[in-house]
């Protein structure tokens, strides 16, 4: 069913996103209500995938169990892990290293970047919002937060180890130095989108320029954080170069978490208290990654280099797990530049990529689309430009249309879902 040539699905879709939007303090109810409707719909009118009924309901299910368990895992995990950094007392000795002035907030837009290229894109957006949250007193501007997640996305572009579309194209074949080309255009895109949020925020809140009194470095506490995340990273290169078809069936990335913070839980308490607040931001975020899974994204126009770009702001709304795995069935494409729109492409809004689902969980005055793109819009200009500048720089040279196949791992999330339910 289409309104004036729009899937109604669509339609539904944004009528939530605008109900969040527009209701702040019921948000959970409304994306509740709205993934109720959406599967209502679906079951009496629509399709899931082209499989009608129950039956295609559950094989979403299926499909999707693994990513939303994943996700559920690694934000309340997170959330604790968050704290642990915080209590860690690194984020208050930080001003003693970083410049006093905007710069100061390019750097750790930066660093972010670089923790992202190997770690996962969560957790470096988790650690850059905990940073950012004590350099500048809790006054984050939402642009700041839009770049937070940008340079997480930016960083795991050119990685295979550092976003899950990457890994997929990888284990489909595609050469890591295809791959690794996805840097030109992600660097160019952090230096403009870090030059513009650095100065946003110094002129909200200017970065603390000197440790506050009784501040204090906590090592056990920075080291639980290095294990579980090292946990989280063992367990994801362990399984996709041993068995990437576990991470299909089972949620292991979510288990190495808790694994490891329940492991580490006798050396230093975490703040349980923490989380029913965070489950229930979990539910809500969860909802509307259902939802997303839930859209009709079946096939793509020809491979070329504007579907490619093209690709980016379908990745801002929709999951690019598919997207991703479509496109290697397809074919046809420069995968540098695909590796670069999925992975980056996400930023542009909140609910993008798993990094800013994750990050406005900690600050849920992020979840407005339209203030992340009134404050944000030097992310959608750094994605353009920086596409061009890779366009421009390497050309594009597309792979042999008939396509890589689709591995059995490319048709779920791990660690980083980074499209419009990017766990």
């Amino acid at each position: 069913m289409t309104v004036a040539g729009i899937p109604l699905d669509f339609i539904l879709f944004a009528a939530t996103l605008l109900g969040v939007a527009l209701f702040h303090h019921h948000t959970l109810a409304v994306a509740l209500t709205g993934l109720a409707v959406i599967t209502a719909y679906k079951l009496g009118f629509g399709d899931f995938s082209g499989v009608p009924g129950v039956g295609g309901l559950l094989a979403v299910l299926a499909h999707e169990w693994v990513t939303l368990a994943n996700l559920l895992g690694l934000l309340l995990g997170f959330a604790l892990l968050a704290d642990h950094f915080e209590r860690s007392g690194l984020p208050t000795l930080l001003p003693r290293y970083l410049p006093d002035d905007w710069k100061g907030g390019f750097v750790l837009l930066v660093l972010v970047f670089v923790l992202s290229s190997f770690l996962d894109n969560i957790a470096a957006a988790m650690i850059g919002g905990t940073m950012a949250a004590v350099l500048y007193n809790k006054r984050v501007h939402i642009g700041f937060l839009a770049a937070i997640v940008a340079a997480s996305n930016a960083g795991g572009s050119g990685s295979v180890v550092g976003d899950t579309t990457t890994t997929m194209m990888w284990i489909a074949g595609v050469p890591v130095i295809e791959v690794f080309d996805a840097y030109i255009a992600a660097v160019t895109a952090t230096a403009i989108f870090a030059f513009f949020a650095a100065r946003q925020q110094h002129a909200l809140q200017p970065i603390m320029k000197d440790n506050p009194l009784g501040a204090r470095f906590e090592g056990p506490r920075l080291a639980i954080v290095a294990i579980i995340l090292l946990a989280a990273i063992a367990a994801n290169i362990y399984f996709n170069l041993k068995d990437p078809e576990m991470l299909n069936r089972f949620p292991v990335i979510g288990v190495a978490v808790w694994v490891a913070m329940i492991a580490t839980s006798a050396w230093r308490r975490p703040t349980w208290a923490l989380l029913p607040a965070a489950f229930r931001g979990s539910v809500f975020l969860l909802s509307l990654v259902m939802c997303a899974a839930l859209m009709p994204v079946q096939q793509l126009p020809p491979a070329s280099w504007q579907t490619a770009f093209g690709l980016g702001f379908i990745s801002a709304v929709f999951d690019n797990i598919p997207l991703t795995a479509l496109a290697l069935r397809q074919g046809g494409y420069d995968w540098g530049f695909v590796a670069y729109a999925v992975g980056f492409g996400g930023s542009m809004i909140w609910f993008g990529s798993s990094a800013g689902v994750a990050l406005s969980s900690m600050y849920p005055e992020a979840r407005s689309v339209g203030a992340w793109i009134k404050g944000g819009w030097h992310v959608t200009l750094a994605y353009i430009v920086g596409f061009f500048v890779l366009l421009t720089v390497l050309g594009w040279h597309p792979d042999a249309p008939h396509g890589r196949g689709a591995p059995a791992a490319a048709t779920h999330s791990t660690t980083q879902q980074e499209g419009g339910a990017r766990p």
